[in-house]
């Protein structure tokens, strides 16, 4: 049996590096240099046929520990929840009111940077506070 070694979490969307630079910002990714031959992802996008220029970019975790992003263009638009959501881990091993400090200043930043708070779902039981929200093209996320 094979191990799988790698993840690349793909995002179908409308505009791929608008996407993709939010979650570079988010996240603390990068764009990954051009193929070989190209001064920028700019010129590499115009040598393609033109129904097919700026329908994809990605974003690497400059550390190499968090998986490669990519993003695509679809023809659809985004009509309901999405069944695969990333949880962006900001307090892992908070609680309470130091807990939620951090989930509100994560998503203060992140709504400066286009995306949407949806909703706080409060801790209860055995589940922490997380935030709900949105990035630029509505594909939900937690703050976790």
């Amino acid at each position: 049996m094979v191990s799988v070694k790698q993840v690349q979490v793909t995002f179908d969307c409308a505009e791929p590096e608008r996407v993709a630079r939010f979650w570079c910002e988010a996240l603390g990714y990068v764009v990954p240099p051009p193929p070989p031959g190209f001064a920028d992802w700019g010129a590499f996008d115009r040598s393609l046929p033109p129904e097919r220029q700026g329908s994809a970019f990605a974003c690497v975790d400059p550390t190499g520990a968090g998986p490669r992003l990519f993003f695509q263009r679809v023809p659809e638009g985004k009509v309901v929840k999405n069944r695969l959501h990333l949880d962006v881990r900001i307090g892992p091993g908070l609680v309470g009111a130091q807990r939620l400090a951090a989930l509100e200043a994560e998503c203060a930043r992140l709504v400066a940077l286009g995306a949407t708070r949806v909703r706080l779902l409060p801790a209860g039981g055995y589940d922490e506070s997380c935030l709900v929200m949105q990035d630029v093209e509505g594909n939900e996320f937690c703050l976790d």
